[in-house]
């Protein structure tokens, strides 16, 4: 009997250690399958940068002065470019805030731009804010620039 019990304990022993392995291999492999899913979607809206409809939209809007009133803008140059441009950086900040991207890939993909394109803009967007008394659109666009320049200010670390 006693030779019937060892043999039954380690059997147990042995099938614990293979769901523990199982476990650790699917927590594994959904990890990447995170960080893949990940990189995905960022190099998806990164191959928006590079249509022809947004180089052109970006060309105007980069070479237009700003002042702070949204309706002499608008009147000035209309809203197509403008939109064209924060619409991708709206989206990347929407996913940033669910969580669904990691700032780090953000960063390497779109580097100081969204940084630049929020400075630029942001003073149109806050006198509107005020004029209105709500808050603008592009929301996603003023967290993903807070989450830049937190990004900015921490001391990097060499790949």
């Amino acid at each position: 009997m006693s030779k019937t019990v060892d043999v039954t304990e380690i059997s147990a022993v042995v099938a614990a250690i293979g769901v523990i392995v199982g476990v650790v291999f699917t927590v594994l492999e959904l990890r990447n399958l995170v960080r893949t899913r990940q990189t995905d979607l960022v190099n998806n809206l990164y191959s928006s940068v590079k249509t022809k409809e947004y180089l052109e939209a970006w060309e105007k809007f980069a070479t237009r002065e700003i002042t702070t009133d949204l309706s002499e803008y608008r009147e000035k140059y209309g809203l197509v470019e403008l939109n064209i441009v924060l619409t991708l950086y709206d989206q990347v900040g929407i996913l940033l805030r669910r969580k669904l991207i990691d700032i780090g890939l953000v960063q390497e993909f779109f580097g100081s731009t969204v940084i630049e394109i929020w400075e630029k803009v942001k003073p149109l967007f806050d006198e509107e804010e005020r004029r209105l008394g709500r808050p603008h659109m592009y929301q996603a666009i003023a967290y993903l620039y807070n989450e830049m320049k937190k990004r900015e200010q921490q001391p990097q670390t060499k790949c």
